[in-house]
């Protein structure tokens, strides 16, 4: 087998894997990196000059692995394109939410290249769009070779699936992005037990140490408690979350809090895709049962629409809930212009429900202390940090001990590391050296080709 990681920066970006079994070309994810702009987002496809793929493989919906799926698509105009049942009924709308999103950008940041795709090109590609069933075989043929594929549960968010690969007597096994306890709206996944010859598994949580005290539960319920404790003290809580899996997952968090007479009485404004796509998994839930959400939630929890009045650096004073993207509080979002306001006031709290990339505007406010001086950039404003900054263990990736001990009894001959940080990366590494010591394994440079 031969692979090649044409995610050109490395690390969490714009996932992008090659891999070519006999005389099949296959690509697995393609993403869009969530700090670069124009071209320097996409993944580098120069080795796939030449080439016709025969079939790309989508493990879920998150921009950071369909963003550049249109650019792909229409570079490689026969390649059928497979992924879950469930990502099939977002992947549109993820899609278009994406042209819109560059369209304003080429607009306001003067980005030339933008938009990478148009609203017209997904309407055409969407025929080559095909869910499958988790637990399915699919066969896929090439002049001489035949693969097998099924997907599998991986947790995670709506639709995420992990790729199981079989080519004559040799089983390949991508994690893609998992997590492995229940979540409020959303099963854990469910991989084969057994033997791969070759895993390519995500290392996003290489540098978080599991601590015992901090369940699941546990901190929904810390959670909730500093909700009450803000709302209590005339404050505001921001909860900045990524639209797809997470928003839904805190709605249905603070839904369960508020029927058990949990959460104290206080407004509720939500925004953005995340809103937009509770209709989506209300649909999920009730054709495929992979899910359990009810839009009916966003009823009974009396959500409001933002004020459009919204303006950098200024406290609305509601004394109320935010739930509005985005999660690491990215340039020119919701979430980043509210915080701009709430930050330089003592009564308010910001909390953190999922992983923050370090440069990002969130990753930076986590890292920061109390007093400090913080500065949102585009927004034109500086502020001394006065409100609490928390962070919640509810990640949608699994802790690195339990893709560790999944790693080790797969007894893989060959590991491919991928979405992760370099730091990340290194400690399965090390783990694996001593855990499996007759593996081999691999941290990609990315576009330089690996024969496995």
């Amino acid at each position: 087998m031969k692979l090649i990681d044409l995610n050109r920066d490395g690390g969490i970006g714009a996932n992008s894997m090659f891999i070519q079994l006999g005389d099949l070309n296959i690509l697995v994810d393609s993403g869009l990196h969530p700090k670069k702009v124009g071209r320097r987002a996409t993944p580098d496809h120069a080795p796939l000059r030449g080439i016709n793929l025969d079939l790309i493989i989508i493990t879920h919906c998150h921009l950071d692995h369909i963003g550049s799926l249109p650019v792909t698509m229409r570079e490689h105009p026969n390649a059928p394109v497979i992924m879950t049942t469930s990502s099939r009924m977002l992947v549109e709308r993820m899609l278009h939410n994406s042209a819109s999103v560059m369209l304003r950008q080429r607009e306001e940041e003067h980005i030339p290249d933008y938009p990478l795709f148009t609203h017209e090109e997904i309407d055409r590609i969407s025929r080559r769009l095909t869910g499958v069933p988790f637990g399915q075989v699919k066969r896929f043929r090439g002049a001489r070779d035949e693969v097998e594929i099924v997907l599998h549960p991986a947790g995670h968010v709506a639709g995420a699936a992990a790729v199981e690969i079989r080519h004559k007597h040799r089983g390949i096994f991508f994690t893609g992005d998992v997590l492995f306890e229940n979540q409020r709206t959303l099963p854990g996944a469910k991989f084969p037990a057994g033997h791969f010859d070759t895993l390519v598994i995500e290392t996003t949580r290489g540098l978080t140490e599991r601590q015992p005290d901090k369940t699941r539960g546990a901190e929904m319920a810390r959670l909730v408690e500093s909700i009450n404790d803000t709302i209590r003290r005339g404050g505001s809580f921001l909860i900045p979350v990524f639209a797809l899996g997470r928003m839904q997952e805190v709605l249905s968090i603070i839904h369960d809090a508020r029927k058990f007479r949990r959460l104290v009485d206080c407004p509720i404004y939500g925004s953005g895709l995340g809103m937009d796509l509770v209709d989506y998994f209300d649909e999920i839930s009730r054709k495929t049962k992979h899910i359990q959400f009810n839009r009916g939630i966003v009823k009974e929890l009396k959500m409001r629409p933002l004020p459009r009045t919204l303006k950098p650096g200024v406290d609305p004073k509601q004394n109320a809930l935010y739930i509005i993207s985005s999660g690491m509080l990215v340039e020119r979002t919701p979430s980043y212009t509210l915080a701009s306001g709430l930050l330089g006031n003592a009564g308010n709290t910001i909390g953190f429900v999922g992983y923050c990339d370090p440069d990002t505007p969130g990753g930076r406010l986590l890292a920061s202390k109390p007093g400090d001086t913080f500065l949102f950039e585009t927004a034109h404003v500086k502020v001394k940090i006065k409100a609490r900054v928390e962070r919640f263990e509810l990640s949608g990736h699994a802790d690195r001990e339990e893709l560790l001990q999944f790693a080790v009894q797969t007894g893989a001959r060959s590991i491919v590391l991928t979405h992760g940080d370099p730091l990340a990366r290194a400690w399965f590494a090390q783990q694996l050296a001593v855990l499996l010591p007759s593996a081999k394994v691999i941290d990609p440079v990315p576009l330089q080709q690996y024969q496995i």
